[in-house]
């Protein structure tokens, strides 16, 4: 797949360099710190209109999954959360632009795509994380309405949503929905913010529903639910969750270098010893070809490859650019030495946030197996 930047998207990416770097980077480590929403970031990418980026023009947007990872990969550079904040926006409203019925977009879409609304996107369950098939999240039918009950875990961003998609089985079988579970509804709770090691400003949080009815139009799609349209976006979205990782990698290449050019030892720079200068070298090969494979991915999406050629690219850019953040990373730290496992040093925060890379958005191995099912076949089981 082959792909050039246009001049609009190298105008996106200037804006956003310095927008991050005047406005966000004296922020990442105190958002790090304090583990709380920064509400003053949101602002910001709202004030920028920057969530409707990837979506089509009705909603304000370019139309480019490109446009997008470039926007997410240069906020990530300086600060992973509010580079996450895009994402969790992102993901219920692409769900809804793929799988929403003409009256669930009017309604929602327009709120997320201008930050009036909120949303959260749930599937993961204590004893079922890439395992769909594993939900144990009931929605029963009763007359015109649906009655949920089950539990979720890692919820990002539900502590501040108007409103969270779930992804339940209906009735008794092996259907998968998503129904459209608003803030207050009786029965659905919010439980207890996770402590995490990374990307600690946009809490993570368990939540709970105990007989929450709900009207049969809160099934995201209607009857039937348009579950595999809805994954089928959330695979088209994969890249971004790759740009993300390559921002996490130039950012810690970038406080690795400032660090070792300011630093002597023995008599010289530290930037001056062969082994260093072969480390960084390293970094920044490693790095570009994993932007290299990330913008592949996304101007894919943007050329409107599907299936599994799509998902194969996907899973390769997720997995290559998450594994290359935390080679990175931990390469960045060691050249910090001492310093590098102090808090009064940002890289360790890029040490952290590498590692939940590789877990988030289908781990790693969850990303091998998909790449070698589309090469091979399916394995035996």
């Amino acid at each position: 797949m082959t792909f050039a930047l246009s001049q609009e998207q190298i105008e996106v990416r200037d804006l956003v360099r310095r927008v991050a770097q005047e406005r966000v980077a004296h922020r990442a480590a105190e958002i790090d710190r304090t583990a709380e929403y920064p509400q003053d970031m949101f602002d910001l990418l709202r004030e920028l209109g920057l969530f409707t980026l990837p979506f089509p023009p009705e909603y304000g947007g370019s139309g480019s999954l490109l446009s997008a990872a470039v926007a997410i990969e240069e906020l990530g550079r300086v600060c992973y959360n509010t580079a996450y904040l895009l994402l969790v926006q992102w993901a219920p409203l692409g769900a809804i632009l793929a799988g929403g019925t003409p009256e669930q977009k009017a309604c929602l879409l327009p709120g997320l795509a201008d930050g009036r609304l909120r949303a959260a996107f749930s599937l993961t369950e204590p004893q079922s994380g890439s395992d769909v098939a594993g939900i144990k999240t009931r929605a029963r039918r009763d007359g015109a309405n649906y009655v949920l009950n089950g539990s979720k875990i890692w919820c990002t961003n539900a502590g501040v949503a108007d409103f969270v998609l779930i992804a339940c089985k209906v009735d008794e079988g092996d259907e998968v929905s998503f129904f459209i579970v608003e803030r207050g509804t009786p029965g659905f709770t919010v439980g207890s913010r996770e402590d995490k090691m990374g990307a600690r400003g946009v809490p993570s949080y368990a939540i709970f529903l105990d007989d929450v009815r709900l009207p049969a139009q809160n099934r995201l799609g209607g009857e039937g639910g348009k579950f595999k349209d809805v994954m089928e976006a959330l695979n088209q979205s994969r890249p971004l969750i790759a740009a993300r990782a390559v921002g996490c990698a130039q950012g810690a290449m970038d406080h690795a270098v400032a660090f070792i050019k300011g630093r002597r030892a023995f008599g010289q720079t530290v930037s001056d010893f062969q082994g260093v200068r072969w480390i960084v070298a390293d970094m920044a090969i490693q790095i570009e070809a994993a932007r290299q494979l990330t913008y592949a991915a996304a101007a894919a999406v943007d050329a409107g490859k599907r299936g599994a050629e799509m998902a194969t690219l996907a899973a390769a850019a997720k997995c290559f650019a998450s594994d290359v953040a935390m080679k990175v990373a931990t390469d960045a730290v060691q050249l910090f030495g001492a310093a590098g496992i102090s808090n009064d040093y940002p890289i360790n925060r890029y040490f952290r946030d590498a590692k939940v890379l590789q877990i988030i958005e289908g781990t790693n191995q969850i990303q091998r197996n998909i790449v070698a099912r589309n090469i091979i076949g399916p394995g035996k089981r």
